[in-house]
Formats: C-alpha cells, structure tokens, sequence
C-alpha cells in the first residue's frame, strides 16, 4: 500500500525504503533525521532537481510513548530507523483492508500492488524478513518488540506462531525487505488504486 501518486516513481527507481529514498534524493541533516529517525504525524514532501517529488508516507499509527512502553533492548529512534530501512508487505488481503479503513487513512485514496510472494522470495532470500506482529503501530495495545521480531525464513518459528494463533494463515503478519526492491515491476502482478470501500480503478496489470 504507497501514496496514490507514487506507481510512476516506482516505476523509474524501483520500490524504495524511506532511507533509500532520502538517499536518492540527497535528503541530510536535521531535515533526515526528522523523516527518518522521529515520528511522522503526517506524509512529508521531499524534493529532487533531477528526480522531482515524492511524497514520504506518514507512521502516525506508532507513538513514542507505546513504544517505551513495547520495546525491549532498543530505543524508539532506532525503532524508526530500523523500520525506515525495509519496505513492507502485507501477507493478506484482509490485514491491507484493515489498513484501508484505519482511521488515519479513512476516506483518502491509495495505491496497491499486488506482488508475487514466491517470486519476491526467490529472488531477494538474502534480504527478506518475517514478522509476527504489525511492526508500526502501537495502537491498540504495543505489543512487545524488539530487533528478534524480524527474522530470516529460515529462522522463523512458524510452528510456535501457528499453534498460538490456531492458523498457518495467522502465522506471520509482515514480511520486509531490506532497503529496496529495484526490480519491483518484475514482481508486481497488477497495480489498482483503494479505497475504504475496496477497488476503485486500475494502473497497470502483467
């Protein structure tokens, strides 16, 4: 789920994390810190003289105090920090139309791909992550968290998380990709943008 605008950028560079983003656009100093290291109550506008404009989502549904309240051996800057350095993927349609009709983002459109899970996998094993939990919020309750949230496919301890939650399908809740995934539109099966209300037109389709 991106900005409503952002297909044609992802197009160009790829699918970027937010510190690949402030990295292409040459984005430092307090200005980054800001974006990247503190929290976002809304979307920031970042400009480029060759790359243009891009529109940097918000994380408002996190806070710094559910976060002292969650974190465990980890400060909530380097929270931040280490969520801004993956990009996200919901594995199911029902976590995006949580998502959809959160009250944040209520009303407004979005942009959503729908990707290739095996391929996404194969081709970026090296750099792929699972989680257990919605790794940016800390409404209604911040679970607890810290680094070992996110672990390698191999590593990842499905069976204890299938048994907890009664289903192979609640198993995992994200799976994160360090950095960026320059060869996105290989992946990507179909591009439509959301709503509340679910489908509202669609970009692009394979």
């Amino acid at each position: 789920m991106a900005h409503v605008d952002a297909w044609d950028g992802i197009q160009r560079h790829g699918l970027l994390s937010t510190t690949a983003l402030l990295d292409l656009f040459e984005v430092n100093g307090e200005k980054r810190h800001a974006i990247e290291s503190c929290r976002r109550p809304e979307n920031v506008i970042i400009e480029h003289a060759v790359h243009g404009r891009a529109i940097i989502r918000d994380n408002k549904p996190m806070d710094d105090q559910g976060l002292r309240r969650a974190l465990q051996g980890i400060t909530p800057k380097e929270w931040y920090e280490l969520l801004n350095r993956r990009i996200f993927f919901w594995l199911s349609e029902q976590r995006l139309t949580t998502l959809l009709s959160a009250k944040a983002y209520r009303g407004a459109h979005h942009c959503v791909l729908t990707v290739s899970t095996r391929s996404l996998a194969e081709r970026h094993s090296d750099s792929l992550w699972l989680c257990p939990i919605n790794s940016g919020t800390t409404k209604p309750m911040p679970h607890p968290r810290g680094r070992d949230a996110f672990q390698r496919i191999h590593q990842y301890p499905f069976e204890h998380w299938r048994k907890k939650r009664g289903s192979p399908h609640k198993a995992i809740v994200e799976l994160a990709v360090d950095y960026a995934v320059p060869d996105i539109v290989q992946l990507v099966d179909r591009v439509a943008i959301h709503d509340t209300s679910g489908f509202v037109r669609e970009v692009w389709r394979r």
